[in-house]
């Protein structure tokens, strides 16, 4: 039985559990039958661990690349019930439906529009609108995908517009806190699991991270588990977690040359300890070399799929 008794959770409770919005989970149940709730008595839709177990599954297909429509319509051949006694058929892929109309949701329009209205919400202090801007998205593509073509884009933009001044410190401000509570709550239990670990900080001085964050959910999603010591970290404190730790990979990700300044003896040592990668702007190849590190060049996502499982 789907929803046994005993295991049922209104959207809320779900949503908090893994870490996806009621907005999404809303979507997906929607749009792909992705989520089979029941009524309570006081007419309430409760979700079982069944549920949660198709939202588990989905993210990990949307992690490997595939779109929404895509990894709903696995989950639901996993199931063996897929069909359209079950669910609503998956879009095809030149994002028509069965009949052959335009889909309203494609992907692809969606896309090449929200960093506009992203830009627009944010720059208005519309946190609302914003936040049902990255809902939309999220509910179509895969979260790399996401974080790639329109959220590390958007602040790359956001602070090239702050150091022309035609973005004010407040919209730079309350921008980056609205995408950090959204980062931060795709980034919730990746320090859990089985995997490699990886340790993440960012040197003293240095309080861009939001970059280092998605670095840190797509290789969380790759099956690695996360310590985030963030901004500002001594070196000496990152020390001694790697000693306590014992990490498969420690990243220090620096916006500015300056903040990496000086520490070439301190990160030499910390190479020796575990593998060590420098990522961000400010990190030069000169300095990686000097110190033993790996340099990330490119950019957070496309690096993280890129970083391997150690042996």
């Amino acid at each position: 039985m789907d929803n046994p008794e005993g295991s049922q959770v209104r959207i809320g409770e779900l949503s908090r559990r893994l870490g996806v919005s009621d907005h999404v989970l809303r979507a997906w149940e929607s749009r792909y039958g992705l989520l089979r709730p029941v009524r309570s008595a006081g007419g309430f839709r409760l979700y079982s661990e069944a549920d949660a177990g198709r939202v588990r599954r989905m993210q990990a297909h949307l992690a490997h690349g595939l779109s929404a429509a895509e990894a709903a319509k696995a989950v639901l051949g996993e199931d063996g019930r897929a069909g359209a006694d079950t669910a609503p058929a998956a879009a095809p892929e030149n994002g028509a439906d069965p009949a052959g109309t335009a889909r309203p949701q494609d992907a692809r329009p969606i896309q090449s529009a929200a960093p506009d209205a992203l830009r627009q919400a944010l720059d208005a202090f519309d946190e609302p609108a914003a936040q049902a801007v990255l809902d939309r998205l999220l509910s179509d593509l895969s979260v790399a995908a996401v974080l790639r073509t329109v959220v590390l884009p958007y602040l790359t933009e956001l602070g090239e517009r702050w150091e022309q001044g035609t973005a004010s410190v407040a919209q730079e401000h309350f921008a980056s806190n609205v995408i950090r509570g959204r980062l931060a709550g795709l980034a919730r239990g990746w320090g859990t699991g089985h995997g490699p670990r990886a340790v993440l900080a960012c040197p003293p001085g240095e309080l861009h991270d939001l970059a280092l964050m998605a670095f840190g959910i797509v290789l969380n999603r790759n099956g690695w588990r996360i310590d985030y010591l963030g901004m500002s970290t001594p070196v000496a404190e990152l020390t001694q977690t790697v000693d306590e730790r014992h990490p498969d990979l420690v990243v220090l990700a620096a916006a500015v040359p300056e903040n990496l300044d000086g520490l070439a003896p301190q990160l030499t040592a910390l190479a020796q300890r575990a593998p060590l990668a420098l990522a961000g702007a400010g990190a030069t190849p000169e300095l990686a070399a000097a110190v033993g590190a790996r340099l990330l060049a490119g950019d957070p996502v496309t690096e993280a799929e890129k970083v391997r499982w150690p042996r």
